[in-house]
């Protein structure tokens, strides 16, 4: 299990893949991939039981992760690769024709650590249900876990899903909101504001949690309480804060880099924000 310090380090590299793979192929979403980078890495790296190699597409007996919106794939693609699941050098394929690393992650190519193609909002909940369920059926103790925006929440699946879940006692399964306030076309309170989602999670029967998602002392130890839910008859829900753009100065809190690439004087300058600590792909 890797210390604070280590695990600082892994994000300060997993934000330089990200600016680098969108910047190279001027597509992408920084902005959400920057602002999830310590969930990801604390998921990965020090909560999660899982075994890179060989992978299990089925993921009998470890912990399974699901990522709901799935335009962050950069920081998605760059934690599988920097935990294991496959060459890091295959970054430098993001959104190249051919490529395992498509826009969205996709299952037909075969790329380890992703189990369901995502992307199109509001499915991902339904398929971890689905997985935490079978996990039941088979007497696996394991956890599964899913990420979502809050932009997603304004999909009725997200919802219907959430009744199906308490409904049904759903309790190995930990979702997460990453609650950045921004979606593409401005603050998620001026495209729809969803009001309380700390009092809506809990009408609709699920224990609720919160913390700061750019801490990582904070999410980990969010991550550990979730766990000591499991088993006590309600899905969880961490409703996680985060800036989106975090890490770098001219990009965060604002929706303006959503899904947009920063040009090569914009690279230039990120990257000195970011120390090199893993070595670039």
């Amino acid at each position: 299990m890797s210390s604070i310090n280590e695990l600082a380090n892994i994000c300060s590299q997993v934000r330089r893949d990200i600016v680098r793979m969108v910047h190279a192929v001027n597509s992408g979403h920084p902005g959400g991939s920057l602002g999830c980078t310590e969930y990801f890495v604390a998921l990965y790296f020090n909560i999660m039981k899982h075994r890179p190699q060989p992978f299990n597409m089925d993921g009998t007996g470890e912990d399974v992760f699901f990522l709901s919106n799935g335009h962050i794939s950069p920081v998605f693609y760059s934690v599988l690769a920097r935990s294991g699941y496959f060459d890091v050098k295959e970054l430098a394929t993001f959104r190249k024709l051919n490529s395992r690393l498509q826009g969205h992650p996709t299952t037909h190519e075969g790329l380890p650590g992703v189990r369901i193609a995502s992307g199109s909002l509001g499915q991902g909940m339904s398929v971890a249900i689905g997985t935490a369920l079978s996990k039941k059926l088979n007497n696996d103790s394991c956890t599964v876990y899913s990420l979502h925006g809050d932009g997603e929440l304004q999909e009725g699946q997200i919802w219907e899903a959430a009744m199906y879940a308490a409904a049904n006692k759903v309790d190995n399964l930990i979702s997460t909101i990453d609650v950045n306030g921004q979606q593409i076309d401005g603050s998620t309170d001026n495209v729809l504001h969803m009001g309380d989602l700390k009092v809506k999670w809990h009408a609709f029967g699920w224990e609720v949690l919160a913390c700061d998602g750019n801490n990582l002392e904070e999410i980990i130890a969010t991550l550990k309480k979730a766990q000591t839910y499991k088993g006590k008859g309600k899905p969880i829900m961490i409703l996680m804060q985060t800036a989106m753009g975090k890490g770098v100065d001219f990009m965060e809190g604002t929706h303006k880099w959503h899904g947009v690439a920063p040009n090569d004087e914009q690279l230039k300058q990120a990257l000195s924000q970011l120390p090199e600590t893993l070595r670039d792909y």
